[in-house]
């Protein structure tokens, strides 16, 4: 009872925020930028033919990330059907919407249920899944630092109140990481038989057994894959309005990256993750209104293609394990 009242009073926090980060935003805009958000908008309709290819990209984003946790499963013997798994992917991340981080539970228990397997095997994949992609997320920020230092630099001084991230900055900050690392091996030695120490070793191995797996080049490829879909659904995405169309691949990757840790801080990125691209895309000479503008169009197509994707799993699962087990 106590758990099932943390979890809700998580979720009303989390919630909150996220509706106050949406009030903030709104009252900041003036007339003339909700006429250009108007305007926007407008484009969008006239071009709705492009959230096709956005649902495509999705989907198979979805897809590739259960194949991959599909690869994951094989060391422990357990091999789920692809529409099984597939289907677990897509109600964890409707789950997710509504409470945040109980996706990753929701989809054990799904898979478990109907591939009639221990769910508490399972939810240790999920672990070193979630450790790996954060660390795609980062080399992914790295890469994005090394190719737009001039841009991005310019980004976080603002952000920072004008702290100059020249190359001398950003060679510091390698250091200092450095140093923060070897100091976390130092701790982790002295903590290694503890209930935290037993725990990080256990996210490390899980991330190291993916080096190890026999497909792991395999299981490479379909987190590339992974990457590449949340990439293209931007990309294509800034074809949809006429002030985003002109933007670069490497704009797109600069939107996954604060798009990503948007998505972190509230509920299915609610409010968080519009401003996270509104104030990314200033950078790139985007007027804050037609920023605000694509912000909510990219995360209305994924919220809305995550319900309309995890409703139809809801529907076809039980009926498909019936057929397969009748």
């Amino acid at each position: 009872m106590k758990k099932k009242g943390l979890l809700l009073l998580q979720y009303v926090i989390f919630l909150g925020l996220g509706i106050l980060l949406v009030w903030w935003q709104v009252s900041r805009v003036t007339p003339e930028e909700k006429t250009q958000i108007i305007s926007s908008l407008d484009q969008v309709k006239d071009r709705a033919w492009l959230l096709i290819p956005v649902f495509l990209i999705s989907f198979l984003s979805h897809y590739f990330r259960a194949v991959r946790w599909k690869l994951m499963l094989e060391p422990i013997d357990i091999r789920p059907s692809t529409m099984n798994i597939t289907g677990a992917v897509l109600i964890g991340y409707v789950v997710n919407l509504l409470v945040p981080r109980m996706g990753e539970v929701a989809r054990c228990t799904i898979l478990a249920r109907y591939e009639k397997k221990p769910a508490h095997k399972i939810i240790g994949t999920i672990v070193a899944e979630r450790s790996f992609d954060m660390l795609c997320l980062l080399l992914i920020c790295a890469l994005a630092f090394v190719l737009q230092t001039s841009l991005l630099s310019e980004y976080m001084r603002n952000q920072f109140g004008g702290i100059e991230f020249s190359g001398t900055t950003i060679a510091i900050l390698a250091l200092i990481g450095i140093g923060g690392i070897a100091a976390a091996i130092f701790v982790f030695k002295r903590i290694r038989h503890t209930k935290i120490g037993l725990f990080i070793a256990g996210i490390l191995d899980g991330i190291m057994s993916i080096l190890r797996m026999k497909r792991s080049g395999l299981f490479l490829f379909h987190s590339f894959m992974i990457w590449l879909c949340y990439l293209g659904q931007i990309y294509v995405g800034f074809k949809c309005i006429e002030a985003t169309e002109g933007l670069s691949v490497l704009a797109g990757i600069s939107v996954l990256i604060f798009g990503s840790l948007g998505m972190i801080v509230t509920p299915g990125g609610l409010g968080a993750y519009p401003i996270a691209i509104q104030n990314i895309l200033i950078v790139y000479g985007i007027d804050p209104a037609y920023g605000f503008a694509f912000g909510w169009v990219a995360w209305s197509a994924q919220t809305f293609t995550i319900l309309i994707l995890g409703a139809v799993a809801l529907l076809i699962l039980p009926a498909y394990n019936r057929r397969k087990n009748g």
